[in-house]
């Protein structure tokens, strides 16, 4: 019996294992986690049905080019229209752009199949698998399996082996595994990070395709179904943290065996509704919680999540609050002139703005993703239904219901306390999905699938029957909230907030408790949100537990984004749009698959625009103003000092650099020249400049003026991959290693073959097999010029080279240097270490103030030309 259920969880897992190792290096190589991945499957499942009914294609041909042609070459297209962009998002608009494709992706299929007239593809379609149909059954160990359980745990077997292989065995996948590890190092070894990661979008599509088609069998052709197969690879995913494809996989098959042996041996659960079902729910949670504890990025940090800037500023705030005036003047006079019917279509779209309203608070302000928020609407509606149907008054059992939303959410902020961005994200999704499918399953809190009747909300002299006064009570409580959203900005308590959100570390040392924080803005938030959802009931007359399911939250969120989740005019954009687009869909006749696709579409803007639409909207209205004041012009730069002192073509030379780092401007006009065989010493005091050009002549910076040439070629506009495949190497400041590879790896990306290495440094051969993170500081650093013994570059860039070292290791680090110098490299010099670099150099340049203020032979450099460059005088 025991073995049974073994070997059938294990089919199950299988499937769990594919689509978590393609959900779980995409995300390791890219950092965008797709919630989308479950999408692309349902698309290869979808093809090769069609393929397979329609077209009358075998079913081994109908897989192949659903999984092994259209899932790759659709990730390759999602990551040059959105993918790309997002990787430089920020962590929300990752999310909510991958939960449009999740929406967008098996409408546009849906569409297609419609409009093309093809064989129907919905839940009661019956599609058969990849091998024999019907499927033969045969026996295995004395358990009674079939073709298909045999060939999907067969394909796993042979992907997990095919992964590993081509992650540990191939230049790709060092490559990937390196852009992985150090992406910004990655290009400065040569490496296309942008190519990298359109190759791990491929594999990762492909492998959500071959789980799509080796499940359809079993899930038939229901999207839902799909998105809940993602959850669950995504707790395999969790337990290999999102890097690790053999712990994923393995973590995948256990799964589905844990599963199994769940549902076959506890049947005490029986009487608790759903929990069976809920296993990777629960196992998803708890692995968040134990094994993936926020060590980067906590709850909405500057790094990523930034304030837009505020366009208006300038505006007085009449004109600033003139467009929301007009349009609440309007949306009232449309309340009481418009039909019934239509005022009632407003209605809704509040009670959605209302709930809407959360996302402001504990996203917009918290920087914190919750997708709970649909959790929290029902429980308060659900409670203050069973509350009034006790027999308590109206109004405590409304109290009732949004205090038990506020106490579930400051359950829900617990683990936000030890957790932050995506994975607080999927944790709060996890509580939603196991409160929607164990909690609100009882049928003493839900009464079953009858629900709870609700009665309007009466004031003696009119209810909320009457749809006009729903509108108004409702645009009073947002007005509430609106208000209190704008106090807690500005009090002392909203600094915190931001301090909390901006730099955690620092607010803690300020004194601020960021636990106290972070459980305010949940409760806070879940409040408002049980405060929409009895407003729901209320509008509905009546609640059940299936009217806001978990997944709702999912797109509500995605919603609030898409229109501005900062603040509130967002969130009552975000609810009428949300109930007005059905509705007109509905009026023309159109398909409601065009809805979900332009909902996609949305997502896909928000990859270029991250901010939403009212961001946009307001940047447009700055850009129509004109401009005032006196526009003050750059301070010329000094003549280009690009030439060399014997007057040939430089081999390298920065002529009339501007960088900087968004609206800083570090490098106000740098020349600079290098030939071949020189060394060039680069010093100045910290903040002169000098790092911020390393940068830009490596291709690291982006500059906004000047011109960088190579034996008089314009490499400007090169990226900074193709300026090392070029030979301009640059050694960064700190340690240029990959931490997570070895230190055979490490040279295997820079040389093909790192058997010269050993030769000319011993020492590093007996360590080739130990991760380059576990060296020590001086092994590091060889690693990282080592490769240039034995492939020079044309030009180096060595970036504060003996920071942190010995004196005897340093001295080794310079030997390295002077035998470059020999064999012809041009070699930039930055060092804080003065007699160091100037014992090595030919010439000289003195940086200040982003600026090179003299350059000249080593042999005119004293005392004072050093103080004057170190300490800023004359």
């Amino acid at each position: 019996m025991i073995l049974g259920y073994v070997l059938s969880g294990l089919v199950t897992g299988a499937i769990f294992a594919i689509m978590g190792s393609g959900l779980t290096l995409s995300y390791a190589a890219t950092g965008v986690f797709n919630f989308a991945h479950g999408a692309l499957g349902f698309l290869s499942a979808l093809l090769f049905y069609e393929l397979n009914t329609a077209a009358g294609l075998p079913a081994w041909l109908s897989a192949l080019v659903s999984a092994g042609l259209f899932a790759p070459a659709l990730g390759y297209v999602l990551h040059k229209a959105m993918f790309r962009g997002l990787a430089q998002a920020g962590e929300t608009a990752q999310i909510v752009a991958t939960i449009g494709l999740t929406i967008a992706l098996p409408a546009l299929g849906l569409l297609v199949v419609d409009l093309a007239g093809l064989p129907p593809a919905d839940a009661t379609s019956l599609p058969r698998g990849v091998g024999p149909h019907p499927a033969q059954a045969f026996d295995a160990l004395g358990v009674r399996l079939d073709t298909d359980q045999l060939i999907t745990f067969a394909f796993s077997a042979v992907t997990a082996a095919g992964l590993w292989a081509f992650m540990r065995h191939t230049p790709y996948g060092l490559r990937m595994r390196a852009s992985v590890d150090r992406r910004r190092l990655a290009t400065l070894r040569g490496i296309d990070a942008d190519a990298t990661s359109a190759l791990a979008w491929m594999l990762g599509s492909g492998l959500a395709g071959l789980a799509g088609v080796l499940a359809v069998s079993v899930l038939g052709l229901d999207a839902t179904a799909y998105t809940v197969l993602l959850f669950a690879s995504a707790t395999a995913a969790v337990f290999g943290r999102l890097r690790s494809i053999p712990w994923t996989f393995a973590a995948g098959l256990a799964l589905g065996v844990v599963q199994n042996l769940v549902a076959g041996y506890t049947d005490f659960l029986e009487e608790v509704t759903g929990l069976r079902t809920a296993v990777p729910v629960i196992l998803l949670f708890a692995g968040l919680v134990l094994l993936n504890r926020s060590r980067e990025r906590v709850a909405g940090s500057a790094a990523e999540d930034a304030p837009p800037p505020d366009h208006l500023a300038g505006l007085p705030p009449w004109r600033r609050r003139l467009p929301w005036a007009a349009g609440m003047v309007a949306l009232v006079a449309f309340t009481f002139l418009a039909a019934e019917y239509y005022v009632g279509i407003a209605a809704q779209g509040l009670v959605l703005a209302l709930i809407f309203c959360s996302f402001v608070v504990v996203t917009g302000i918290g920087g914190m993703v919750n997708l709970a928020q649909a959790a929290f609407a029902s429980m308060a509606a659900l409670t203050c239904g069973w509350a009034f149907s006790s027999g308590l008054p109206f109004f405590v059992a409304i109290l009732l219901g949004v205090l038990a939303a506020a106490a579930v959410g400051m359950l829900v902020a617990l683990p936000a306390l030890r957790l932050g961005g995506r994975v607080l994200t999927l944790a709060t999704l996890a509580m939603a999905l196991l409160a929607d499918q164990v909690l609100f399953q009882v049928d003493a809190f839900s009464n079953g699938t009858i629900g709870w009747p609700l009665p309007a909300l009466g004031f003696g002299f009119a209810d909320t029957s009457d749809p006009r006064v729903l509108v108004v009570v409702l645009l009073v409580l947002i007005g509430l909230v609106a208000m209190l959203v704008r106090n807690l900005e500005r009090s002392a308590s909203g600094r915190a907030i931001l301090a909390v959100r901006s730099a955690p570390a620092a607010a803690t040392t300020s004194g601020l408790s960021a636990p106290l924080t972070k459980i305010t803005l949940f409760v806070l938030a879940s409040a408002i949100a049980g405060l929409g959802g009895v407003l729901f009931a209320v509008a509905k007359g009546s609640i059940t537990a299936t009217d806001l399911p978990a997944f709702s939250g999912f797109v509500w969120l995605a919603i609030v984004v898409l229109q501005g989740v900062r603040r509130v005019g967002g969130a009552v954009l975000g609810g009428l749009i949300a109930v007005v687009v059905p509705e007109l869909l509905s009026t023309w006749d159109l398909s409601a698959h065009v809805g979900a696709i332009l909902f996609g579409l949305g997502g896909v803007i928000l990859a270029k625009h991250p901010d939403g639409v009212l961001t946009q909207m307001a940047e447009l209205r700055h850009r129509r103003r004109p401009a005032g004041g006196t526009v003050h012009e750059a301070e010329p730069s000094t003549p280009a000092q690009t030439s060399t002192p014997g007057g040939g073509r430089p081999l390298f030379a920065l002529d009339g650099v501007v960088a900087g780092y968004e609206d800083c401007t570090v490098l106000r006009g740098v020349d600079l020249a290098l030939d071949a065989g020189e060394v060039v010493a680069l010093l100045g005091a910290n903040g002169a400049g000098k790092s911020t050009t390393c940068a830009a002549a490596a291709g690291d910076l982006p500059i906004t003026a000047g011109r960088i040439l190579l034996d008089g070629e314009d490499i400007t506009a090169w990226p900074a991959h193709r300026r090392a495949r070029a030979g301009i190497l640059l050694a960064p400041e700190g340690r240029g290693v990959f931490p997570g590879l070895t230190l055979e790896e490490n040279l295997r990306t820079w040389l093909p073959d790192p058997g010269p290495v050993y030769e000319r440094l011993p020492q590093l051969a007996e360590r080739r097999g130990v991760l380059a993170g576990a060296l020590s500081g001086g092994e590091q650093q060889l690693l990282t010029l080592a490769p240039a013994l034995v492939r020079p570059p044309r030009v180096l860039i060595a970036d504060e080279p003996s920071l942190g070292l010995a004196p005897l290791v340093v001295r080794q680090i310079f030997e390295v240097f002077a035998e470059l110098r020999e064999r012809g490299v041009a070699l930039l010099l930055v060092e804080e270490k003065a007699t160091e670099a100037l014992a090595i150099a030919d010439r000289v340049a003195f940086m200040q103030l982003g600026r090179v203020t003299w350059v000249g032979p080593r042999s005119e450099v004293d005392s004072e030309r050093l103080t004057a460059a170190y300490l800023g005088v004359r």
